[in-house]
């Protein structure tokens, strides 16, 4: 039986669907949008959506490092690589086969139902739940304990980041 969506289970199953359509909504935007600018918007939106599914899978700390590093950083190095890149029109892609976007499709459908087939056969146990405070405190220790290697690469990948976009502000646009 299904719980009433006035109910928390039936709200928070609301707000699972609601992600989960942004994050398909977001993709799908960003593999079929024409301009680039709208492929970057597309793909943020999947990647918000994604951080919310993290949220919602008890992650805070992945879903933050989600929206830092893919929404903070690595679409805003998208976004200025659009913004300083010279526009070539001679140079657009034009549209593709029909039969390239029919394999696509069947290749995507294959890969799902392969998915679920091989997720229906496996035992799934509940995970024990370990609630802390939320402090400071505890998240730094985290960091540095458990989360010492994700830490480093979030870090590097941020400065690969702000090195992109002052290479690409420093050559401007007619050079870019």
């Amino acid at each position: 039986m299904n719980p009433p969506i006035s109910s928390a289970e039936g709200l928070a199953g609301l707000v699972f669907l609601v992600m989960l359509a942004a994050t398909g909504l977001g993709a799908l935007i960003a593999v079929n949008a024409e301009r680039t600018i709208r492929a970057v918007a597309g793909l943020a939106l999947c990647f918000v959506g994604v951080a919310g599914i993290y949220y919602f899978l008890q992650s805070p700390f992945v879903a933050l490092m989600e929206l830092l590093i893919y929404v903070g950083a690595v679409c805003v190095v998208l976004v200025f690589a659009v913004m300083l890149a010279e526009p070539r029109p001679e140079q657009q892609i034009g549209k593709r086969n029909a039969i390239v976007g029919g394999f696509s499709f069947l290749s995507a459908a294959l890969l799902t139902w392969g998915l679920i087939a091989l997720s229906g056969g496996v035992a799934w146990s509940k995970a024990p739940m370990r609630i802390n405070d939320g402090s400071l405190r505890d998240l730094g220790h985290s960091l540095l304990t458990n989360y010492s290697m994700v830490f480093e690469l979030v870090s590097v990948v941020l400065l690969v980041a702000i090195i992109g976009s002052l290479v690409l502000g420093r050559a401007g646009r007619s050079k870019a």
